[in-house]
């Protein structure tokens, strides 16, 4: 889970491969090589491990994502959040969006010192089976419910190129059922494209 790019991307890919190797007793190459047809097959490499190798995805989770050294790799941003403080939250409401366990992505946005600007989370559950997470239709209907969406047309990806967005939902927009169109996404360095209504500035 990240709200940008926090870390160098070879630390996860890393860790994700040792494990790979150490617990399915595979070479470096086939380790990585298993990591990256998990992540394209399935949207999470614990997916992959879980149905095929019986992971349990609670260990795996102590073990690569709660293990990474984050601490001396992501530091408060004050970038990222006078961003977040810049949006109205009295015309829409902030939501996490990620792949990752809840621990995981409380830890990060803690370190980011952003945690205090959103409304809630929406988090791929490791203690539940089977997972649903993204890019699964599941997974973003389960954002919707829990932010309280009426329309999908009011959700916007808001993140740089590299990683999960925020849902950001226009509170004032009535109901307008659920057409089965994408949310639509915008990235940080293009702002100035959200609805005038999103931003204070």
């Amino acid at each position: 889970m990240a709200l940008f790019e926090i870390a160098p991307k070879h630390i996860f890919d890393e860790r994700k491969d040792q494990y790979f190797a150490q617990h399915l007793a595979l070479s470096a190459e086939d380790a990585n090589m298993l990591h990256m047809e998990y992540y394209k097959n399935y949207g999470l490499a614990i997916s992959g491990l879980v149905t095929h190798h019986k992971v349990d995805p609670l260990e795996y989770n102590r073990e690569v994502d709660d293990a990474l050294p984050l601490d001396g790799l992501i530091t408060p941003n004050s970038e990222l959040r006078r961003l977040l403080e810049d949006i109205d939250k009295s015309k829409v409401k902030m939501w996490l969006f990620t792949n990752a366990h809840i621990t995981h992505a409380q830890r990060v946005v803690k370190l980011l010192g952003i945690e205090d600007l959103f409304e809630g989370i929406t988090f791929c559950d490791y203690r539940q089976l089977p997972f649903v997470c993204k890019p699964h239709r599941e997974m973003f209907e389960k954002a919707e419910a829990e932010a309280g969406v009426q329309s999908v047309e009011d959700c916007y990806f808001v993140a740089s190129l590299k990683t999960t967005p925020i849902l950001i939902v226009d509170m004032h927009k009535p109901g307008a059922g659920r057409p089965h169109i994408c949310w639509r996404q915008i990235y940080q360095s293009q702002k100035k494209e959200l609805p005038d209504i999103k931003f204070k500035i």
